[in-house]
């Protein structure tokens, strides 16, 4: 393993935060040896431009809440106090500034997110200034074979695939059973799982 400082990001909207993150990000974290990951809540996606999506002030206090156990999670407000879209390279290009040049950044994402990953901003200049860790399900790596393939050696040498503890949950999934009004106890944090009560999120 290399000496370098190694940082993990998770990015998202985070509406709300759930389990799933959490899991992913530790077993990330433990993987590739890193000495902290950074939750990055997204303050105007370009991906959702035209979907609702819950004020950054709730989204950032219900990741602190659901991260501030863990002593290698952080989060980082680099997207919110930045006007405009939130694009990964332009925080990617930030965070070398903060962290030096000599930092290696592994960016935590999905599957859905990787085999989009062409259509991503600056994507070149993404793949050679950090690692994108595709967290799949077990056994469904092979679908992402042909994106790896398609940006060549950049695609071998800084997409990686990790089978982590399968978790069907989706942030969409907790929305429609807060409005339904079922339960999301150990779906979420418990101190999210309060939060969201106590400001009647997701309730229409």
């Amino acid at each position: 393993m290399s000496d370098k400082q190694r940082i993990g990001i998770m990015g998202g909207t985070f509406d709300p935060i759930h389990i799933g993150h959490l899991v992913t990000a530790e077993a990330v974290r433990r993987e590739y040896q890193l000495e902290k990951v950074l939750f990055i809540p997204a303050a105007d996606p370009p991906h959702k431009q035209n979907l609702p999506v819950t004020l950054p002030m709730h989204r950032y206090i219900m990741t602190i809440l659901a991260t501030y156990s863990n002593i290698h999670f952080a989060v980082s407000r680099i997207e919110l106090d930045r006007k405009g879209p939130s694009y990964t390279i332009d925080t990617i290009t930030e965070l070398k500034k903060q962290y030096g040049l000599q930092t290696e950044l592994f960016f935590i994402t999905g599957t859905d997110a990787i085999l989009e990953l062409a259509t991503w901003k600056n994507v070149d200049l993404l793949l050679e200034n950090c690692h994108f860790i595709a967290a799949t399900r077990p056994g469904c790596g092979g679908t992402l074979d042909s994106v790896i393939e398609y940006f060549g050696e950049q695609g071998r040498g800084h997409i990686h695939l990790l089978a982590t503890p399968e978790l069907d949950i989706s942030s969409t999934d907790i929305r429609e059973r807060v409005k339904q009004g079922r339960s999301i106890k150990y779906i979420v944090p418990e101190n999210v799982e309060n939060y969201i009560a106590k400001e009647g999120l997701y309730r229409t």
